[in-house]
């Protein structure tokens, strides 16, 4: 028997707690520096304020030497505001979920909607650990209840997700189901089969970055919110995101101090009069909004609508803008969705929106109607004709048709719909329209009499489609210039804003998909 004396509980603890927060073995410390990666708690410590972490379950599955089941969850402030974490740790088993993961993922998805705070994961995990699915797979408590909580619990408080390496098979949904999603350009990987597997299924051959990439995500698949070049970067816009959310669904979004817009050409000068002439939609956002406010969303998916977040006098809104630049700014079916789900957004966290119309309508054609458009673009009506927060649409230029009511015209009862006075309302533009209604007389003429004639029509038809025609009838609210816009949204949000939103008492409408 040995005459030493046995170490004290609490040394034999602080030991123990040591030991679990360094993670896995060195070499997979190593290994994440190869990758120009950083460890889960490095992570933490740059995401949340210094000294406000509170950790559960350090411990668990500290009798297998498994530092928390390589999950890190928790509690922290982040510029003083209270949020859960779920952070996956890489140096174990890699990020895997195992038997007791899912149960702190759980736990802590289930305190988040309890508190009433938002929920930041942190990914980085080579998905479900099938050595143990035995205990995690099939029951009524399993790894399944992750999703099922991330249903559950959204729209009542933000979920945000930053994904920093794989997120492979079911736990890909991790991301899929979050508010947000993004994305570290070259190291992120998320897909339900793996290369290796589509090629044993189905015979493809694709690499990593073709099957499951950030930038593909990002720009084709749509799942990628924002494609970040480094870890640093995500985390930074994370933080970013999260300043223009509430803690949750009953509460408004915070008011900050003003800002003047960047310096720039006036509106006047950067809208053409000419409906046919693209312009860019980004200087003029830039404005109208608070400088340096904007954080935008799908840059890089459907970028023929821009949809992003930004300040109005120091208020959060919601941007939906048509980008003539790309594709005319018609809408198609990825467009449609990707404003249907940051109307949602906007909606679900009182998040008020900001419609900037100069849309043709929505794409024609046999391949759209294939690909579902109708259906997909009711997916954006259905969005906002939901939307109770303050709302408002400015008839930038062309208002046509069925875009017109997408871009939340005055038939989807917004709040309000004023004009520039480069505003074109119409069910559609000049030349469908006189080759609608004059198609017959256009056939009766001589050819050589032809383009001198439906030049006329042209002309006739568009001086009957300007602002004040609908303006004088009370069918928009205003017309105004474009040096007064800024201060006229700012002046109304801040009467909008008294308004309780009240739900529509049903179970749940029948979306189109």
């Amino acid at each position: 028997m040995s005459d030493q004396p046995s170490p004290h509980p609490q040394e034999r603890l602080i030991e123990t707690i040591e030991r679990f927060k360094k993670g896995g073995a060195e070499k997979y410390h190593q290994s994440l520096k190869e990758q120009n990666k950083m460890f889960v708690r490095d992570r933490l410590d740059y995401l949340l304020d210094p000294g406000t972490f509170v950790e559960d379950g350090l411990l668990t599955r500290s009798l297998d030497n498994l530092p928390a089941d390589a999950v890190v969850t928790g509690f922290g402030k982040i510029k003083g505001r209270q949020v859960a974490v779920i952070a996956n740790d890489m140096t174990v088993k890699a990020g895997t979920w195992g038997r007791k993961t899912y149960q702190k993922m759980t736990y802590t998805q289930m305190k988040a909607d309890e508190l009433g705070i938002p929920l930041i994961y942190l990914i980085d995990s080579a998905g479900a650990r099938l050595d143990e699915q035995q205990y995690c797979y099939a029951g009524h408590d399993a790894m399944g209840n992750i999703f099922y909580n991330q249903i559950q619990i959204s729209g009542r408080v933000p979920q945000i997700c930053v994904l920093f390496g794989p997120s492979p098979a079911g736990s890909a949904y991790v991301p899929a189901l979050c508010d947000i999603t993004i994305m570290v350009d070259k190291n992120v990987s998320a897909y339900l089969g793996s290369p290796r597997m589509a090629e044993m299924v189905i015979g493809e051959k694709v690499t990593l970055e073709q099957m499951g990439g950030a930038r593909m995500h990002c720009a084709m698949s749509g799942l990628g919110d924002y494609l970040a070049k480094d870890e640093t970067e995500a985390l930074d816009a994370a933080k970013q995101y999260f300043d223009f959310m509430p803690q949750n669904w009953q509460e408004k979004t915070a008011l900050v101090e003003s800002k003047e817009p960047a310096p720039g050409r006036q509106l006047e000068e950067i809208v053409p009069v000419h409906q046919g002439t693209p312009f860019d939609m980004y200087e003029f956002i830039n404005r109208v909004i608070d400088e340096g406010s904007w954080f935008e969303i799908k840059k890089l998916f459907a970028p023929e609508l821009i949809t992003g977040l930004a300040r109005l006098g120091g208020r959060p809104v919601g941007i939906v803008a048509n980008q003539s630049k790309t594709k005319g700014g018609v809408i198609f079916v990825d467009s449609s969705d990707k404003a249907a789900r940051f109307i949602w957004m906007c909606n679900a966290y009182n998040i008020p929106l900001l419609f900037l119309c100069d849309v043709p309508g929505f794409m024609i054609g046999s391949h759209v109607e294939k690909q579902g458009i109708i259906r997909h673009g009711a997916k954006m009506l259905f969005a906002v004709s939901e939307a109770k927060v303050p709302r408002i649409c400015v008839m930038v230029r062309k208002a046509y048709g069925g875009g017109y009511l997408a871009m939340s015209g005055n038939p989807m009862q917004p709040d309000c719909t004023i004009a520039l006075p480069t505003a074109r309302p119409a069910v559609m533009g000049p030349e469908a329209a006189i080759n609608a209604i004059h198609y017959n007389k256009i056939m009766e003429l001589p050819e050589e009499e032809r383009e001198a004639y439906i030049a006329e029509k042209r002309r006739e038809y568009e001086e009957n489609i300007d602002p004040y025609s609908v303006a004088s009838e009370f069918f928009i609210e205003n017309v105004v210039p474009g040096y007064a816009l800024r201060q006229e949204l700012i002046n109304r949000y801040n009467v909008y804003s008294l308004k309780e939103v009240k739900r529509i008492e049903r179970r749940n409408g029948v979306m189109p998909v």
